[in-house]
């Protein structure tokens, strides 16, 4: 790959400030009398295990090539799909639908994402998909719950293929690989920055929980503290990026926000179907879509905050 210094310095920066922070909750974890609690310490560990997983293996793709890149978000999506669909229950008169769902919709999007065909990979799910589900299931001939039931496919589809797709259009959205790559980088790191800042914020001075009965831990100071920290981030990124200081801090503030959004929607479905996790891939620390919930929100809105600042000749 004809990667340059700059997009070779990022993902070394990247992979070695998860090796920081690994280091860092060793540490942590061995302080038996530092006064910090031990579950605390424990979550920030499994958290930075997560990240370890989520970036290496989106180092290994970018650095092996696009096609590489959407498979991988490819099957990311049609393992949070399912876990989706697991915590929300069917009837067999859905199975077919779903089958179609899983083994054509999925991979045809991520085909076009690959194809770079934006005229198609943004309507189809939205559109077409959006369309055949009610009908194909309307055509079994079971009305029992038929809107709950219909929605709830249309909305994981939403969620874990069609937002989250738009991660890996990154990579063909300027017609320079390094700056794509860094997009998709910057993104990714951003995302989780936001993620964990609003974590650690929430856990020292949070004090307002927005709403507790869905999420507890997430307060109004960590939201707040999260946007700013990781918009300064952001400014510190941004010789990384095709963007300046300014659409660099922009970036990253709206990102933190769309990402927390995501959190608090997908806890809230969970509250819902009375469930803690989505799954249990990543060990400790529940499923692949709770690593990933704030990536499917951040995703479409970057991508299309992005590609307007090209279209508008504001993006270097």
């Amino acid at each position: 790959m004809n990667l340059n210094l700059i997009t070779w310095a990022l993902v070394g920066i990247v992979l070695a400030a998860l090796g920081i922070a690994t280091l860092f909750g060793h540490l942590l974890g061995g302080q038996t009398d530092s006064g910090i609690n031990p579950a605390v310490v424990r979550n920030f560990n499994l958290r930075v295990r997560a990240w370890w997983l989520m970036c290496s293996l989106l180092a290994a793709a970018v650095l092996l090539g696009n096609t590489i890149t959407v498979i991988l978000f490819g099957l990311i999506s049609f393992w949070a799909l399912r876990e989706f669909i697991t915590v929300t229950p069917t009837r067999l008169s859905d199975h077919r639908a779903l089958f179609l769902i899983f083994f054509v919709f999925t991979p045809l999007q991520y085909l076009l994402v690959g194809l770079d065909n934006y005229d198609l990979f943004s309507v189809m799910i939205p559109v077409y998909a959006f369309l055949f589900v009610p009908a194909h299931v309307a055509f079994a001939g079971d009305y029992k719950r038929f809107l709950e039931r219909t929605a709830k496919i249309q909305a994981g589809l939403m969620i874990c293929v069609y937002c989250l797709s738009h991660a890996p259009a990154l990579i063909n959205l300027t017609e320079n690989r390094n700056h794509n790559v860094q997009l998709l980088f910057f993104f990714v790191v951003a995302t989780q920055l936001g993620d964990a800042i609003q974590f650690g914020f929430g856990r020292l001075w949070g004090k307002r929980v927005i709403a507790p009965a869905i999420s507890p831990n997430r307060t109004w100071e960590g939201l707040y503290g999260s946007i700013a920290v990781n918009a300064l981030l952001g400014v510190a990124l941004s010789w990384a990026t095709p963007f300046n200081l300014w659409q660099a801090a922009g970036m990253a503030g709206i990102t933190t926000l769309t990402g927390f959004a995501g959190g608090m929607t997908m806890s809230a479905i969970k509250r819902d179907r009375g469930v803690r996790d989505y799954g249990t891939l990543v060990e400790g620390h529940g499923g692949v879509l709770d690593r990933i919930d704030s990536l499917c929100f951040a995703a479409p809105v970057f991508y299309h905050l992005t590609k307007s600042l090209i279209a508008y000749g504001w993006l270097s």
